[in-house]
């Protein structure tokens, strides 16, 4: 398993691999035969960025069997999912604000991210499995009072469109095999969120199959995979919310009010 990052120092952006607690720096293009080189940078003081660049995010709702019990809804027959707004996208570590345009709640949803690795159209399991370059964690956040807000309409892409509202990171780990994995979410220290990807409706290949059937999937694209129980507002002035997954490391913002 590997974990790549890209970050920034010295004012240039720049992705590599994490070695312990050094970045060894690889050049050309992430997604097609990076090549390392001989450079190497103290993880510590590094900044990291968004650790690759979709050009769409993908976003799951209902795709966890105990969440649908919970809620008393039916589970789909395919994919239910928006797209998000790629400049909501925010860096590990980054601060996000409360839009100004918006008093009501603002939740938080961690989940596991899906990143592709090639351009995909119409594929099976077995080819859309080859074309996972790897996993990483995300903060889908939501502005919660939005959904519903237009009886006629429901606005799921403007709810979690704002700016800031897609932190993801810190690392994109290839190589990760997601069964019995578990996704943890703490909000302030407290731990609010703690389910097994495993309760999956549509697991990893078979979401990407389906959704590359809709629409061509790219190298870097973000797929959002739905989060399950324990999803909740950010209530005080200064939120810390800090998303887990083994393997790929911990994820963690700050919401101001």
């Amino acid at each position: 398993m590997m974990q790549w990052v890209r970050f920034k120092t010295d004012g240039q952006e720049q992705f590599g691999l994490i070695e312990g607690d050094q970045i060894v720096v690889y050049e050309g293009d992430l997604f097609d035969n990076p090549q390392p080189t001989d450079m190497r940078y103290p993880l510590n003081a590094a900044r990291l960025l968004p650790p690759c660049r979709p050009s769409k995010i993908i976003a799951l709702w209902n795709n966890f069997h105990q969440l649908a019990a919970k809620l008393e809804v039916a589970e789909p027959a395919e994919p239910l999912y928006l797209l998000k707004a790629v400049s909501s996208i925010a860096a590990p570590g980054a601060e996000i604000s409360r839009p100004g345009s918006y008093s009501g709640r603002v939740v938080y949803e961690g989940e596991l991210g899906i990143v592709i690795g090639r351009r995909i159209s119409d594929v099976s399991e077995t080819e859309a499995a080859s074309a996972i370059f790897g996993y990483t964690c995300v903060n889908d956040v939501t502005a919660g009072d939005i959904i519903s807000r237009d009886k006629t309409f429901a606005q799921w892409a403007r709810a979690k469109s704002f700016d800031g509202f897609c932190p993801f990171g810190p690392a994109i780990a290839t190589g990760l095999d997601t069964d019995g994995l578990r996704v943890r979410t703490e909000l302030n220290g407290a731990e609010r969120q703690d389910y097994p990807l495993d309760d999956m409706i549509f697991p990893p290949a078979r979401l990407v199959s389906l959704l590359s059937q809709d629409m061509t999937l790219l190298p870097g694209d973000l797929i959002c995979c739905g989060t399950s129980l324990g999803v909740g507002s950010m209530k005080e002035p200064v939120n810390t919310v800090s998303v887990t997954i083994e393997g790929i490391g911990t994820l963690t913002n700050r919401f101001l009010q």
